[in-house]
């Protein structure tokens, strides 16, 4: 079933390219830059990804970053997961990134932006990839600050096709950041936005009616607010969920327990998506697989899943 999944054309739209930093290449680039990680080697870094929340992973996330700093960095970074989308056959993906990340650290927004837009160029041009960045806000920063980051990205306008909030959900909901969103959407960017993973079904309801995404990213929670699941079908607005990182989180305590099928069977457009995969211990493939193995999805569902991720792409 793996392999026959793995040939399944398919479209990744929830994935973090920070959070594709496999270990490997975390020590590499930390020897090209002289960095000492806390960690003896490979080995002792990878078990260290055991979290038992969001926080904690975010902790890890940030710390791992602090390894990129070169727009060489930031391509063999993105370089790598286009690589495994191209052996997983993820024919399109629309990528995160994470600008705040990085201008905080000192990191100028355009090196970020080069490296990462000139693995994107190459990947279509050698892999046959197509892709549409997504630049996201960090939400458990400032509006102000997310301000700042759109007027930094304004100037490379071309290289991203909507703006996207994501990092600590709880105590951070949409409505803080509808303000920037008006004004991204004024310029012509789509918004998606996380929403429903730890933070309450109401959080989704802001992001629909308040920044007007046109994506959920997770949602699983919605499954706790009827009348949304309602508007979720009526309207077919795509949930991009990560099963992985769902049960790595704890959202969920065990596979067996996510109702990702249950809301593609109620008419929910969901998508299967790897989210951080270096973290999460898997690309999308194996999140694939997961639903096989846990909750016995079959191959009818296995192409609707795939089918919804190629519907919902921002960029045809």
């Amino acid at each position: 079933m793996y392999d026959w999944l793995n040939a399944l054309p398919k479209a990744e739209l929830h994935l973090h390219l920070e959070g594709t930093l496999e270990p490997e290449l975390m020590f590499m680039l930390a020897e090209r830059h002289g960095v000492r990680l806390p960690f003896a080697d490979v080995e002792a870094l990878r078990q260290a990804y055991s979290f038992n929340n969001l926080q904690e992973f975010l902790d890890l996330y940030y710390q791992g970053a602090d390894v990129l700093r070169t727009e060489q960095d930031f391509y063999d970074l993105t370089w790598a997961y286009l690589l495994k989308c191209k052996e997983q056959n993820v024919v399109h993906t629309e990528p995160f990134f994470d600008p705040q990340t990085h201008t905080d650290r000192g990191i100028p927004f355009e090196v970020v932006l080069n490296g990462i837009t000139q693995a994107l160029k190459d990947g279509e041009q050698k892999l046959g990839i197509k892709s549409g960045l997504i630049l996201s806000f960090l939400r458990h920063l400032s509006e102000e600050e997310a301000f700042k980051t759109f007027e930094q990205a304004l100037p490379f306008r071309d290289a991203f096709v909507a703006v996207g909030l994501d990092s600590s959900e709880v105590g951070h909901p949409p409505s803080k950041f509808k303000r920037v969103f008006d004004r991204a959407r004024s310029e012509g960017f789509a918004a998606v936005a996380h929403a429903g993973e730890e933070g309450p079904p109401s959080y989704i309801w802001e992001a629909l009616d308040l920044l007007n995404v046109v994506r959920i990213d997770h949602g699983v929670r919605a499954v706790e607010d009827e009348r949304l699941m309602h508007r979720l079908i009526d309207q077919q607005i795509p949930l991009t969920v990560c099963p992985l990182s769902n049960t790595k989180l704890r959202v969920f305590d065990d596979m067996s327990q996510h109702n990702i099928l249950t809301l593609l069977e109620r008419g929910v457009k969901v998508t299967v998506n790897s989210d951080d995969p270096a973290y999460f211990g898997g690309y999308v493939t194996e999140n694939f697989a997961a639903l096989h193995e846990s909750l016995g999805m079959t191959e009818a569902q296995a192409k609707r899943l795939a089918q919804n991720s190629l519907d919902a792409r921002l960029v045809i």
